[in-house]
């Protein structure tokens, strides 16, 4: 085919506006198919940076190689091992160590005055709100509180001791780095566990709070009766120094029944 002048500057001009042109072409032939090798270049980059974040994160989950900075002690209570040279603290070691409601009632039994029978045979008198019926409230109230919280502290000593083995086994689970025990499934029933044991341990330390209120009860109403009856006394003392003179110049009529 003879190229005209006329068609070679056609054909000159072509080629020098392809060379202009974006580098976008057609592909096959189909206009509408164009082939960006920039946007191409971006999307592999794209691609090889996504590649690089799943493969850190998938061995991030597979291995967590610093496990061990998590780690904390669990710390052991001492069995209580308490003396009883006379008989006077029968029961109060198994009390301390075990959950024995039997056993803190006699170990309280055996520390504690009793109130004996002369004594009952003197309250029964006494009316409701006497100083003598108010201390025997505080009595009954001690020892209707004192045997739980043994109890409750023995519950928790022995829980705690029954639950080492399995705190030492979530502890060990969770700072495994193998693949097994750091699957996503693994990973969620580990804190589930986790989650369970802390729900034990408040619950354990809930009664033992329970007991420390109870407890503070009965020491706040002696404290509070010893402040009545203070109170009690000083007025009966200023009314009787009103009532019954007792200066020198009237000896005859000294108050003989005076209380400091």
């Amino acid at each position: 085919m003879r190229i005209t002048r006329k068609n070679r500057k056609w054909i000159i001009g072509g080629a020098a506006l392809l060379l202009a042109a974006t580098p976008s072409f057609a592909l096959f032939g189909i206009g509408d198919i164009v082939f960006d090798p920039t946007s191409y270049a971006n999307l592999v980059s794209q691609l090889t940076t996504l590649e690089t974040q799943y493969n850190m994160l998938k061995s991030n989950i597979e291995h967590f190689s610093f496990k061990q900075q998590w780690q904390t002690a669990l710390n052991t209570m001492k069995n209580a091992n308490v003396r009883n040279m006379f008989g006077e603290t029968n029961g109060m070691t198994t009390a301390l160590n075990t959950s024995s409601p039997a056993a803190s009632s006699t170990a309280w039994t055996a520390a504690t005055v009793p109130v004996n029978g002369t004594t009952m045979t003197y309250l029964v008198g006494q009316t409701p709100g006497s100083t003598q019926l108010s201390e025997l409230a505080m009595v009954e109230a001690s020892d209707s509180v004192s045997p739980d919280c043994l109890t409750a502290v023995g519950q928790y000593r022995g829980a705690r001791t029954q639950s080492a083995t399995a705190n030492s086994s979530l502890t060990s689970e969770q700072l495994d780095g193998g693949t097994a025990t750091n699957s996503e499934v693994e990973q969620l029933n580990l804190l589930n566990a986790s989650e369970a044991q802390k729900m034990s341990e408040m619950q354990s330390q809930g009664v033992l709070q329970a007991c420390l209120a109870s407890e503070m009860a009965v020491s706040n109403m002696q404290q509070r009766n010893a402040a009545a009856l203070d109170l009690n006394t000083a007025a009966y003392v200023a009314q009787q120094r009103t009532a019954n003179d007792t200066s020198a110049a009237k000896e005859s009529n000294t108050w003989d029944s005076y209380l400091p």
